[in-house]
Protein backbone atom coordinates (compact mmCIF):
# COMPACT_ATOMS: atom_id res chain seq x y z
CA UNK A 1 0.00 0.00 0.00
CA UNK A 2 1.72 3.18 -1.18
CA UNK A 3 -0.20 5.26 1.37
CA UNK A 4 1.10 3.25 4.29
CA UNK A 5 3.85 4.92 6.29
CA UNK A 6 7.12 2.99 6.33
CA UNK A 7 8.02 1.07 9.42
CA UNK A 8 10.92 2.73 11.20
CA UNK A 9 13.61 0.23 12.08
CA UNK A 10 16.28 2.68 13.21
CA UNK A 11 16.54 5.60 15.64
CA UNK A 12 14.81 8.93 15.18
CA UNK A 13 17.54 11.42 14.24
CA UNK A 14 16.00 14.25 16.21
CA UNK A 15 15.94 12.48 19.57
CA UNK A 16 18.72 13.10 22.12
CA UNK A 17 21.45 10.49 22.42
CA UNK A 18 24.31 9.65 24.71
CA UNK A 19 27.45 11.79 24.39
CA UNK A 20 30.75 10.23 23.29
CA UNK A 21 33.50 9.56 25.85
CA UNK A 22 36.04 12.32 26.33
CA UNK A 23 38.91 10.19 24.98
CA UNK A 24 38.66 7.75 22.03
CA UNK A 25 39.59 4.16 22.86
CA UNK A 26 43.04 3.05 21.80
CA UNK A 27 42.61 0.81 18.79
CA UNK A 28 45.87 1.09 16.88
CA UNK A 29 47.68 -1.61 18.87
CA UNK A 30 44.69 -3.96 19.01
CA UNK A 31 44.23 -4.07 15.24
CA UNK A 32 47.80 -4.05 13.92
CA UNK A 33 47.15 -7.60 12.70
CA UNK A 34 45.05 -6.31 9.77
CA UNK A 35 48.09 -4.58 8.22
CA UNK A 36 50.43 -6.06 5.64
CA UNK A 37 53.10 -8.07 7.48
CA UNK A 38 55.76 -6.72 5.11
CA UNK A 39 55.30 -2.94 4.97
CA UNK A 40 52.95 -2.70 8.00
CA UNK A 41 50.55 -0.52 5.97
CA UNK A 42 46.86 -0.78 5.15
CA UNK A 43 46.11 -2.14 1.69
CA UNK A 44 42.94 -3.12 -0.21
CA UNK A 45 44.89 -5.93 -1.91
CA UNK A 46 45.94 -8.32 0.83
CA UNK A 47 46.94 -11.84 -0.19
CA UNK A 48 46.94 -14.90 2.08
CA UNK A 49 49.93 -17.19 1.49
CA UNK A 50 49.98 -20.94 2.12
CA UNK A 51 52.24 -20.24 5.12
CA UNK A 52 49.30 -18.13 6.47
CA UNK A 53 51.21 -14.85 6.37
CA UNK A 54 49.38 -11.86 4.87
CA UNK A 55 51.14 -9.51 2.42
CA UNK A 56 50.02 -6.78 0.05
CA UNK A 57 50.57 -6.88 -3.71
CA UNK A 58 53.30 -4.23 -3.53
CA UNK A 59 55.40 -6.25 -1.09
CA UNK A 60 54.90 -9.43 -3.11
CA UNK A 61 55.84 -7.65 -6.34
CA UNK A 62 59.00 -6.17 -4.81
CA UNK A 63 59.93 -9.41 -3.05
CA UNK A 64 63.33 -10.84 -4.02
CA UNK A 65 63.66 -13.68 -4.66
CA UNK A 66 60.17 -14.13 -6.02
CA UNK A 67 57.99 -17.16 -5.21
CA UNK A 68 59.11 -17.02 -1.59
CA UNK A 69 57.47 -15.55 1.51
CA UNK A 70 59.67 -12.67 2.73
CA UNK A 71 58.67 -13.37 6.34
CA UNK A 72 59.37 -17.11 6.73
CA UNK A 73 60.88 -17.92 3.27
CA UNK A 74 58.24 -20.55 2.49
CA UNK A 75 57.82 -21.25 -1.24
CA UNK A 76 54.91 -19.60 -3.08
CA UNK A 77 53.50 -22.15 -5.56
CA UNK A 78 52.22 -19.61 -8.11
CA UNK A 79 54.74 -18.89 -10.91
CA UNK A 80 54.07 -15.15 -10.67
CA UNK A 81 54.81 -15.13 -6.96
CA UNK A 82 51.32 -13.71 -6.30
CA UNK A 83 48.98 -16.05 -4.36
CA UNK A 84 45.42 -16.56 -5.56
CA UNK A 85 43.77 -16.36 -2.12
CA UNK A 86 42.63 -12.95 -0.86
CA UNK A 87 42.58 -12.32 2.88
CA UNK A 88 38.94 -11.30 2.91
CA UNK A 89 38.86 -11.10 6.71
CA UNK A 90 41.63 -8.52 7.04
CA UNK A 91 40.50 -6.50 4.00
CA UNK A 92 36.94 -6.25 5.30
CA UNK A 93 38.14 -5.40 8.81
CA UNK A 94 40.22 -2.55 7.37
CA UNK A 95 37.11 -1.17 5.65
CA UNK A 96 35.04 -1.45 8.84
CA UNK A 97 37.76 0.21 10.93
CA UNK A 98 37.92 3.03 8.36
CA UNK A 99 34.20 3.59 8.91
CA UNK A 100 34.72 3.58 12.67
CA UNK A 101 37.50 6.18 12.36
CA UNK A 102 35.11 8.45 10.44
CA UNK A 103 32.58 8.06 13.24
CA UNK A 104 35.22 8.92 15.88
CA UNK A 105 36.53 11.89 13.92
CA UNK A 106 36.06 15.18 15.76
CA UNK A 107 34.09 16.72 12.89
CA UNK A 108 31.99 13.60 12.41
CA UNK A 109 31.03 12.03 9.06
CA UNK A 110 29.01 13.86 6.44
CA UNK A 111 25.92 12.45 4.73
CA UNK A 112 26.83 9.88 2.05
CA UNK A 113 23.96 11.04 -0.20
CA UNK A 114 23.51 14.79 -0.06
CA UNK A 115 27.17 15.39 0.97
CA UNK A 116 26.23 18.69 2.55
CA UNK A 117 24.82 17.89 5.98
CA UNK A 118 26.40 16.16 8.95
CA UNK A 119 25.35 12.54 9.29
CA UNK A 120 23.23 11.54 12.26
CA UNK A 121 22.52 7.91 11.35
CA UNK A 122 24.53 4.95 10.05
CA UNK A 123 22.74 2.21 8.05
CA UNK A 124 24.74 -1.00 8.33
CA UNK A 125 22.82 -2.63 5.46
CA UNK A 126 23.51 0.17 2.95
CA UNK A 127 26.84 1.05 4.65
CA UNK A 128 25.95 4.74 4.39
CA UNK A 129 25.91 7.75 6.69
CA UNK A 130 22.65 9.71 6.48
CA UNK A 131 21.47 13.11 7.63
CA UNK A 132 17.98 13.55 9.08
CA UNK A 133 16.36 14.38 5.72
CA UNK A 134 18.07 11.57 3.78
CA UNK A 135 17.25 9.15 6.59
CA UNK A 136 13.52 9.85 6.14
CA UNK A 137 13.85 9.19 2.39
CA UNK A 138 15.82 6.03 3.16
CA UNK A 139 13.14 4.73 5.52
CA UNK A 140 10.42 5.33 2.94
CA UNK A 141 12.36 3.71 0.11
CA UNK A 142 13.19 0.62 2.15
CA UNK A 143 9.84 0.33 3.88
CA UNK A 144 9.54 -3.31 2.77
CA UNK A 145 12.89 -4.22 4.35
CA UNK A 146 14.23 -4.08 7.85
CA UNK A 147 17.43 -2.10 7.52
CA UNK A 148 19.17 -1.63 10.83
CA UNK A 149 20.06 2.01 11.36
CA UNK A 150 21.79 3.46 14.42
CA UNK A 151 22.67 6.94 15.58
CA UNK A 152 26.19 8.14 14.91
CA UNK A 153 26.45 9.43 18.47
CA UNK A 154 25.67 5.99 19.87
CA UNK A 155 28.26 4.36 17.61
CA UNK A 156 30.81 6.99 18.63
CA UNK A 157 30.40 5.94 22.25
CA UNK A 158 31.23 2.31 21.41
CA UNK A 159 34.66 0.73 21.33
CA UNK A 160 36.13 -0.49 18.07
CA UNK A 161 35.66 -4.08 19.25
CA UNK A 162 31.96 -3.51 19.89
CA UNK A 163 31.51 -1.79 16.52
CA UNK A 164 33.09 -4.73 14.70
CA UNK A 165 30.99 -7.19 16.68
CA UNK A 166 27.79 -5.33 15.73
CA UNK A 167 28.69 -5.18 12.03
CA UNK A 168 29.61 -8.85 12.13
CA UNK A 169 26.17 -9.79 13.48
CA UNK A 170 24.42 -7.74 10.81
CA UNK A 171 26.35 -9.27 7.92
CA UNK A 172 24.41 -11.67 5.66
CA UNK A 173 25.66 -14.69 3.77
CA UNK A 174 24.57 -14.65 0.12
CA UNK A 175 23.72 -17.54 -2.21
CA UNK A 176 26.74 -18.99 -4.05
CA UNK A 177 24.83 -19.35 -7.33
CA UNK A 178 26.15 -16.88 -9.95
CA UNK A 179 23.98 -13.77 -10.07
CA UNK A 180 22.08 -14.48 -6.88
CA UNK A 181 24.52 -12.61 -4.66
CA UNK A 182 24.07 -9.46 -6.78
CA UNK A 183 20.30 -9.81 -6.49
CA UNK A 184 20.52 -9.98 -2.69
CA UNK A 185 19.46 -13.62 -2.27
CA UNK A 186 20.19 -14.41 1.37
CA UNK A 187 21.50 -17.89 2.07
CA UNK A 188 20.34 -19.93 5.05
CA UNK A 189 20.96 -23.46 3.70
CA UNK A 190 24.17 -25.41 3.13
CA UNK A 191 24.41 -28.24 0.60
CA UNK A 192 26.79 -30.91 1.86
CA UNK A 193 27.14 -32.49 -1.58
CA UNK A 194 28.40 -29.42 -3.47
CA UNK A 195 29.72 -27.71 -0.30
CA UNK A 196 28.06 -24.37 -1.10
CA UNK A 197 25.67 -21.92 0.53
CA UNK A 198 22.22 -21.76 -1.09
CA UNK A 199 19.13 -19.62 -0.87
CA UNK A 200 15.75 -21.25 -0.32
CA UNK A 201 14.83 -20.99 -4.02
CA UNK A 202 17.92 -22.89 -5.19
CA UNK A 203 17.46 -25.55 -2.50
CA UNK A 204 13.80 -26.15 -3.43
CA UNK A 205 14.02 -25.94 -7.22
CA UNK A 206 17.27 -27.84 -7.85
CA UNK A 207 16.93 -31.53 -6.99
CA UNK A 208 20.69 -32.03 -7.33
CA UNK A 209 21.32 -30.36 -3.98
CA UNK A 210 21.14 -32.73 -1.00
CA UNK A 211 21.54 -33.35 1.85
CA UNK A 212 21.05 -29.95 3.48
CA UNK A 213 21.87 -28.40 6.84
CA UNK A 214 21.54 -24.96 8.38
CA UNK A 215 24.24 -22.58 7.15
CA UNK A 216 24.90 -21.29 10.65
CA UNK A 217 25.53 -24.78 11.96
CA UNK A 218 27.94 -25.36 9.06
CA UNK A 219 29.87 -22.15 9.74
CA UNK A 220 29.95 -23.05 13.43
CA UNK A 221 31.27 -26.51 12.55
CA UNK A 222 33.99 -24.98 10.41
CA UNK A 223 34.97 -22.55 13.14
CA UNK A 224 35.13 -25.43 15.64
CA UNK A 225 37.19 -27.50 13.20
CA UNK A 226 39.70 -24.66 12.83
CA UNK A 227 39.72 -24.21 16.61
CA UNK A 228 40.52 -27.90 17.17
CA UNK A 229 43.31 -27.78 14.62
CA UNK A 230 44.63 -24.63 16.25
CA UNK A 231 44.82 -26.35 19.64
CA UNK A 232 46.72 -29.27 18.10
CA UNK A 233 49.03 -26.82 16.38
CA UNK A 234 49.80 -25.12 19.69
CA UNK A 235 50.85 -28.49 21.13
CA UNK A 236 53.06 -29.23 18.11
CA UNK A 237 54.55 -25.77 18.34
CA UNK A 238 56.08 -26.58 21.73
CA UNK A 239 58.26 -29.20 20.02
CA UNK A 240 59.54 -26.64 17.51
CA UNK A 241 60.20 -24.14 20.28
CA UNK A 242 62.25 -26.73 22.17
CA UNK A 243 64.25 -27.47 19.01
CA UNK A 244 64.80 -23.77 18.40
CA UNK A 245 66.05 -23.28 21.97
CA UNK A 246 68.35 -26.29 21.63
CA UNK A 247 69.80 -24.89 18.41
CA UNK A 248 70.39 -21.54 20.08
CA UNK A 249 72.17 -23.26 22.97
CA UNK A 250 74.28 -25.20 20.50
CA UNK A 251 75.19 -21.98 18.72
CA UNK A 252 76.32 -20.52 22.06
CA UNK A 253 78.41 -23.65 22.75
CA UNK A 254 79.96 -23.30 19.31
CA UNK A 255 80.95 -19.71 20.08
CA UNK A 256 82.40 -20.74 23.43
CA UNK A 257 84.37 -23.59 21.89
CA UNK A 258 85.78 -21.20 19.32
CA UNK A 259 86.81 -18.73 22.03
CA UNK A 260 88.56 -21.42 24.07
CA UNK A 261 90.37 -22.75 21.03
CA UNK A 262 91.63 -19.29 20.07
CA UNK A 263 93.02 -18.80 23.58
CA UNK A 264 94.77 -22.17 23.52
CA UNK A 265 96.26 -21.47 20.13
CA UNK A 266 97.45 -18.06 21.32
CA UNK A 267 99.15 -19.52 24.41
CA UNK A 268 101.03 -22.12 22.38
CA UNK A 269 102.01 -19.89 19.50
CA UNK A 270 103.35 -17.08 21.69
CA UNK A 271 106.14 -19.42 22.91
CA UNK A 272 107.39 -19.88 19.35
CA UNK A 273 106.40 -16.61 17.70
CA UNK A 274 109.36 -16.26 15.40
CA UNK A 275 109.60 -19.94 14.50
CA UNK A 276 106.02 -21.02 13.95
CA UNK A 277 104.10 -17.94 12.78
CA UNK A 278 103.09 -19.78 9.67
CA UNK A 279 101.90 -22.70 11.79
CA UNK A 280 99.82 -20.32 13.87
CA UNK A 281 98.11 -18.90 10.79
CA UNK A 282 97.30 -22.39 9.53
CA UNK A 283 95.84 -23.42 12.87
CA UNK A 284 93.69 -20.30 13.04
CA UNK A 285 92.56 -20.94 9.50
CA UNK A 286 91.42 -24.44 10.49
CA UNK A 287 89.45 -23.08 13.43
CA UNK A 288 87.82 -20.35 11.35
CA UNK A 289 86.84 -22.84 8.66
CA UNK A 290 85.39 -25.19 11.29
CA UNK A 291 83.50 -22.34 12.90
CA UNK A 292 82.16 -21.06 9.59
CA UNK A 293 80.95 -24.51 8.62
CA UNK A 294 79.17 -24.90 11.95
CA UNK A 295 77.63 -21.44 11.63
CA UNK A 296 76.29 -22.16 8.18
CA UNK A 297 74.74 -25.44 9.31
CA UNK A 298 73.19 -23.89 12.39
CA UNK A 299 72.01 -20.85 10.43
CA UNK A 300 70.18 -23.06 7.96
CA UNK A 301 68.52 -25.08 10.71
CA UNK A 302 67.63 -21.99 12.75
CA UNK A 303 66.22 -20.32 9.65
CA UNK A 304 64.12 -23.38 8.84
CA UNK A 305 62.74 -23.78 12.35
CA UNK A 306 62.14 -20.03 12.67
CA UNK A 307 60.15 -20.14 9.47
CA UNK A 308 58.03 -22.99 10.80
CA UNK A 309 57.40 -21.10 14.04
CA UNK A 310 56.34 -17.99 12.16
CA UNK A 311 53.98 -20.02 10.03
CA UNK A 312 52.46 -21.56 13.15
CA UNK A 313 52.16 -18.14 14.80
CA UNK A 314 50.46 -16.81 11.67
CA UNK A 315 48.07 -19.80 11.70
CA UNK A 316 47.19 -19.37 15.35
CA UNK A 317 46.68 -15.64 14.93
CA UNK A 318 44.55 -16.00 11.82
CA UNK A 319 42.31 -18.68 13.32
CA UNK A 320 41.86 -16.57 16.46
CA UNK A 321 40.90 -13.51 14.41
CA UNK A 322 38.55 -15.63 12.30
CA UNK A 323 36.85 -16.73 15.50
CA UNK A 324 36.57 -13.18 16.78
CA UNK A 325 35.74 -11.20 13.67
CA UNK A 326 35.01 -13.36 10.62
CA UNK A 327 31.59 -13.16 9.05
CA UNK A 328 29.91 -16.28 7.81
CA UNK A 329 30.76 -15.36 4.22
CA UNK A 330 34.41 -15.00 5.14
CA UNK A 331 34.39 -18.33 6.96
CA UNK A 332 32.82 -20.07 3.97
CA UNK A 333 35.31 -18.52 1.53
CA UNK A 334 38.51 -18.85 3.56
CA UNK A 335 38.11 -21.94 5.77
CA UNK A 336 39.03 -24.63 3.19
CA UNK A 337 42.20 -22.76 2.22
CA UNK A 338 43.22 -22.20 5.85
CA UNK A 339 42.42 -25.82 6.70
CA UNK A 340 44.73 -27.09 3.93
CA UNK A 341 47.54 -24.88 5.21
CA UNK A 342 47.00 -26.05 8.79
CA UNK A 343 46.97 -29.68 7.59
CA UNK A 344 50.36 -29.08 6.00
CA UNK A 345 51.68 -27.60 9.23
CA UNK A 346 50.35 -30.60 11.15
CA UNK A 347 52.52 -32.90 9.04
CA UNK A 348 55.72 -31.03 9.86
CA UNK A 349 58.10 -32.47 12.42
CA UNK A 350 60.85 -30.56 14.26
CA UNK A 351 64.35 -31.64 13.21
CA UNK A 352 66.54 -33.41 15.72
CA UNK A 353 68.98 -31.08 17.42
CA UNK A 354 71.54 -33.42 18.90
CA UNK A 355 75.07 -32.49 19.88
CA UNK A 356 77.41 -32.37 16.93
CA UNK A 357 80.66 -34.21 17.02
CA UNK A 358 83.78 -32.20 16.47
CA UNK A 359 84.78 -32.12 12.84
CA UNK A 360 87.93 -33.67 11.42
CA UNK A 361 89.51 -30.22 10.98
CA UNK A 362 89.27 -29.53 14.70
CA UNK A 363 90.78 -32.91 15.56
CA UNK A 364 93.65 -32.25 13.16
CA UNK A 365 94.19 -28.87 14.78
CA UNK A 366 94.49 -30.42 18.24
CA UNK A 367 96.88 -33.08 16.97
CA UNK A 368 99.20 -30.48 15.48
CA UNK A 369 99.14 -28.48 18.71
CA UNK A 370 100.05 -31.60 20.68
CA UNK A 371 102.95 -32.21 18.33
CA UNK A 372 104.26 -28.69 18.86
Amino acid sequence: DGATAPKETGPRPGTPSCSPPSHPPAMEDDFQFVLCEGCRQESPNLKLLTCLHTLCLDCLSENKPIRQCPVCRTAIPQASGIPDMDNLLFTNLQAKLSIYKKIRDSDGPSCSRCRGESATVWCSECEEFLCAKCFEDHQWFFKKRSHEARKVEELRAESAHQFLEDTRKSCNLFCSRPGHADQGHISSIYCKRCEKALCCSCALLDSQHAPFCDIRSETQRRQEELGTMNQELKQKRSGFEATYAALQDEAARLEEAQREMRELIGQRVEQLVRLIRQEEEELLGLVEAWQEQGRRELARELQHVEGMLRRMEAGERLVEKMRLYATEQEVMDMQPFIKDSLDELQRLQPPAAGDRAQSGDLAKCRARLQAL
